[in-house]
């Protein structure tokens, strides 16, 4: 989890400072619809609830979220997203996981490609580097919601796998099955939380060097930079060398 949650910090980092806020609405309204075609009932959909949560923590304003609704119930301009994984390898062999949300299978796969191809990596087959990853869920809460020890004890009275806190945040893991029953009892006690999905998390680290690490970063922001590209996951061993020399 130390390597996991140092990696997080370096994404919210680059995420204030190099992400455009439009970029970001744009991925969140494409999750709204993806969910929203389940149900529209926020009370019996919790991805459409997490996703809605997702929205308003980066302050997305309400008509947004409506009109990300419309568009899965036919309503509004739809377009027909579907979710589709990428497995491939990065500079010195890292594991890299790409989700999108995509209406053009064809061109998100050869952005994803060249992406990779650039970089210095190669995209492989599904399942090629996925047995390198636990499916879990996760639910983030700024640092300021609450004392390390509190969150902690709360995550794990409502059924969580465990809980760590750092600088910047409390992470919360959870098998895949118990996400939204412990997401709904943290909502009771600390309010809707940063974040609550589904992530991978690498069983497997890459120990690599800090030059290596910086050309994943930059194969990273680039498949990051694609508005089809909903998450990235690597398996890279954030070690505090490793963060030291990408702040710098």
């Amino acid at each position: 989890m130390a390597g996991h949650s140092q990696f997080k910090n370096i994404m919210h980092r680059k995420g204030a400072q190099d992400k455009k806020r439009a970029k970001i609405f744009t991925k969140l309204a494409r999750e709204i619809t993806v969910a929203a075609k389940i149900s529209e009932d926020i009370d019996s959909n919790p991805r459409l609830r997490a996703a809605i949560s997702a929205a308003r923590a980066q302050n997305m304003p309400k008509d947004n979220i409506d009109r990300a609704i419309k568009k899965a119930t036919g309503a509004g301009e739809g377009d027909n997203y579907e979710e589709v994984r990428y497995e491939g390898y990065g500079t010195a062999g890292v594991a890299v996981i790409v989700e999108a949300l995509t209406d053009n299978r064809n061109r998100t796969a050869s952005e994803v490609r060249a992406a990779f191809t650039k970089h210095g990596g190669n995209l492989g087959e599904t399942g090629s580097v996925g047995f390198m990853f636990n499916r879990v869920g996760e639910i983030v809460y700024p640092i300021a919601k609450a004392d390390a020890d509190e969150i902690f004890e709360a995550a794990l009275e409502a059924g969580a796998a465990n809980a760590e806190s750092d600088d910047q945040s409390h992470v919360i893991d959870t098998e895949i099955e118990d996400l939204n029953a412990v997401r709904e009892a943290l909502i009771e006690k600390f309010g809707d939380p940063e974040s609550a999905k589904l992530v991978f998390r690498a069983t497997t680290e890459a120990d690599i060097s800090v030059e290596q690490a910086q050309s994943i970063m930059k194969l990273v922001d680039v498949l990051e930079d694609n508005d089809d590209v909903q998450n990235v996951w690597t398996n890279v061993n954030w070690t505090d060398e490793i963060v030291a020399g990408l702040d710098n």
